[in-house]
């Protein structure tokens, strides 16, 4: 399958209500992607936004964030009058006052929701029965941290023996209708952009947060101390984007808990999103083979050490129970010649971001079973990395662009061409880059916390939809057209 792509956050597709969500914005997305040509849509984890709004901080590996649930479906659905927009037209996401707007008529549509067999047994999946128990504490907890509970049936909740939920039965009951209404809202909305040859590019953080239903209902398969806090914590040791590494807090898994349970937290975890999208790209996938286990107590990624993960055992685990599965490799960085044969031996398509490998004194060359990318959502706008080189290095770019039969004025076009051209089956743009922005539109700087990262947004489709024209010819000339 040689085809093109769309980097392309829900969150931050137009929309009525300040944020994306799987209402008919995204349907017209998926419109422009198949009438041009493309035959994906690479989008970033779905689950409840943690620290910093990140998506990979979340508070489940398995719940979606309700800021997706789109009013408007739910109007159309008899759940709620007609909805005034709100910050339709901000040039970012301001998650807070979305969140407080949206919840005003979310409770609403709840009030009118009766429920079915189909939502009860829906709210009988033991992830929804965790989630939405840790998330009606959590609030009843002012959003802090479950370490910080001082309830003891709250905090310790597993440990109880017939805990008394019957307090907080309307609020789990409300909790699990806002995910009844996600997962039916992203379905169908899958299910169309399938029936129009998109296929669905999911991501998966590899570590979970600390603060989540993930840990605080299965201690026992991460490294934490007798009160819950992580004796080690996760990270990478000093790179490109840092020179102090990059320390992300989130608590290291117990591999030899989880081994002893033949993988099941991954078994399901994998397994889940296998249903949800159509390829899971799999964050840090250099972890399976070794991972940064820096000490809890350290403020700095510098110190720590790389120890080997049971990666072979744990992949054999999960091809044997879901042999269909599809993974992309997240397999960025430098790395240690053992991660790519990890990835090799289950043939995984690894990634070639062009920001990191091109190269101006040599020849350029691109695997052919990866996906190819001008940027990541960690990268800086194509645009802008370009007009940050030097004179000397534009001209350098210029001269190997021009030799290489690639002439556009627009340099941009030379990127895009250089990698629709690649050897790469897939070939993914980040929809900042296709927009041509500069460094405003840039949607996460790594080792920075938050604003203004994760808050980009494209208010409305007037210029992604004019450059759409240009990439069907584009995608027809060299032959990655879907459908």
């Amino acid at each position: 399958m040689y085809t093109g792509g769309v980097l392309m956050p829900v969150a931050s597709l137009p929309s009525r209500f300040g944020s994306g969500d799987f209402g008919q914005e995204s349907y017209r997305f998926v419109d422009d992607l198949a009438e041009a040509g493309f035959g994906l849509w690479q989008i970033l984890p779905l689950n409840p936004l943690g620290y910093g709004n990140s998506p990979y901080q979340p508070f489940s590996s398995f719940a979606m964030d309700e800021i997706y649930i789109s009013l408007d479906l739910l109007e159309k659905k008899g759940l709620l009058e007609h909805v005034p927009s709100y910050l339709k037209d901000a040039d970012a996401v301001r998650y807070e006052e979305c969140r407080k707007f949206r919840t005003k008529y979310l409770r609403k549509a709840y009030a009118a929701f009766k429920g079915d067999s189909r939502f009860d047994e829906f709210r009988r999946q033991e992830w929804v029965r965790n989630y939405t128990v840790f998330k009606t504490f959590k609030e009843l907890n002012e959003g802090r941290c479950w370490l910080e509970w001082e309830d003891p049936l709250m905090k310790d909740f597993f440990k109880q023996k017939n805990p008394d939920l019957s307090p907080y039965e309307d609020e789990i009951r409300y909790q699990a209708f806002l995910q009844y209404m996600l997962f039916e809202q992203w379905n169908d909305l899958k299910d169309y952009a399938n029936s129009r040859h998109i296929l669905i590019v999911g991501d998966v953080p590899f570590y979970v947060g600390l603060d989540s239903a993930d840990v605080w209902a299965d201690r026992s398969s991460f490294l934490l101390d007798r009160d819950g806090h992580p004796t080690f914590i996760a990270g990478v040791p000093p790179d490109y984007f840092s020179a102090d590494g990059q320390r992300w807090g989130n608590p290291i898994y117990d591999w030899k808990r989880i081994e002893k349970n033949d993988f099941d937290f991954w078994v399901k975890r994998l397994g889940f999103t296998k249903n949800m999208f159509d390829m899971t790209r799999v964050d840090h996938f250099r972890a399976f083979d070794t991972y940064w286990k820096i000490p809890a107590e350290c403020p700095t990624a510098i110190e720590g050490k790389w120890i080997e993960a049971p990666g072979y055992k744990l992949f054999d685990r999960l091809f044997k129970e879901m042999p269909d599965l599809q993974i992309i490799a997240e397999d960025l960085g430098d790395l240690r010649p053992e991660v790519y044969t990890l990835r090799d031996h289950y043939h995984f398509p690894g990634m070639n971001v062009i920001q990191f490998t091109f190269r101006t004194d040599s020849e350029n060359r691109t695997a052919e079973n990866c996906l190819c990318y001008t940027g990541t959502h960690d990268n800086d706008t194509l645009y802008h990395w370009y007009r940050s080189m030097s004179l000397k290095q534009k001209r350098a770019v210029r001269k190997w662009m021009n030799s290489h039969k690639y002439k556009d004025k627009d340099i941009c076009m030379d990127f895009f061409r250089y990698a629709l051209d690649s050897k790469a089956k897939m070939v993914v743009i980040p929809a900042m880059d296709i927009l041509k922005l500069d460094e405003r539109g840039r949607l996460n700087t790594p080792s920075t916390v938050g604003a203004p990262n994760w808050m980009w947004r494209m208010p409305s489709y007037t210029a992604f939809e004019k450059k759409m024209p240009v990439w069907k010819d584009l995608l027809k000339q060299y032959k990655r057209t879907a459908g």
